[in-house]
């Protein structure tokens, strides 16, 4: 593990093969992408802590373009011709869709799952004093609880038991700042010009079982986007929203499946269904 002028980095693989960036959702950090990264033993794949997550919580503030910025800048030091496949989770995709408008040349491919671009029901009254109260009420009182760090993991983030550890470090770092920049960036996130003249090879994903706009949205992106492909991935009967929503740490066989088909352009994993 490396740690970069601005973001701490985790890597996997030969530093001579081909490049894959990891992107984490929010509230957690790159290690939610390990048991992918092993399983794609011949790419070089890095997965940075995002600004005010993990151990990158004293770079920020947080903010989806800034952070695309940082991982442009990263792709140009850190990679061959300055281009990597690029793949996001939840926050982590609305960066990479950030990136595509922003720094397409920086971009081989990309795999975006789960990039909230519309308005949530309700989302008006999550105002910042909101926020504040949410994290002072929810978070600060209860941040070295067990019981309640358990619930939030299994039930918001829907993360196995097995992560509990490193989940709960990342839960007690995340500060009033962190979590009101990472809402607000989060909620905020709209659909950004200039995708229409991105023609690389784009994998729009979103969970079978997720919100409706969540649905909306990845039509919306696959649309904006000429080479994109939108597919649904479902995990059975059994696999709750937050589940597929985080489907890289919940089935990361697949995960890692989809990514190599997806950058050598071989057929995708049965799991994967046409999105309508």
């Amino acid at each position: 593990m490396k740690t970069d002028e601005r973001l701490y980095i985790r890597e996997t693989g030969p530093t001579a093969g081909e490049e894959i960036i990891f992107l984490h959702a929010g509230g957690v950090s790159g290690w939610t992408w390990l048991p992918v990264m092993e399983r794609l033993e011949s790419f070089h794949c890095l997965a940075p802590d995002l600004p005010q997550h993990g151990c990158s919580a004293n770079t920020g503030p947080f903010s989806i373009q800034g952070a695309a910025d940082q991982i442009a800048a990263l792709i140009r030091e850190r990679c061959r011709d300055g281009q990597a496949h690029v793949a996001g989770v939840s926050a982590g995709a609305q960066i990479a869709t950030a990136l595509l408008a922003s720094a397409p040349e920086c971009v081989r491919s990309a795999i975006i799952s789960s990039a909230l671009l519309e308005p949530l029901p309700g989302q008006g009254l999550l105002t910042p004093g909101m926020l504040r109260l949410i994290y002072r009420t929810c978070m600060a009182p209860l941040i070295n609880w067990d019981p309640w760090i358990r619930l939030n993991m299994q039930y918001s983030a829907g993360l196995p038991e097995r992560y509990y550890e490193a989940f709960k470090r990342d839960f007690q770092t995340t500060t009033e700042s962190a979590f009101l920049n990472l809402m607000q960036a989060n909620l905020g996130f709209r659909l950004p010009s200039g995708l229409e003249n991105v023609t690389l090879p784009v994998l729009v994903v979103v969970g079978s079982k997720e919100y409706a706009v969540m649905h909306r949205s990845a039509r919306r992106l696959a649309q904006a986007l000429p080479s994109a492909q939108a597919f649904q991935v479902n995990l059975g009967k059994g696999a709750s929203r937050a589940v597929e929503h985080n489907w890289n740490i919940q089935a990361p066989e697949l995960f890692a499946r989809t990514v190599l088909a997806w950058v050598t352009g071989s057929p995708l994993p049965a799991e994967l269904l046409p999105l309508d």
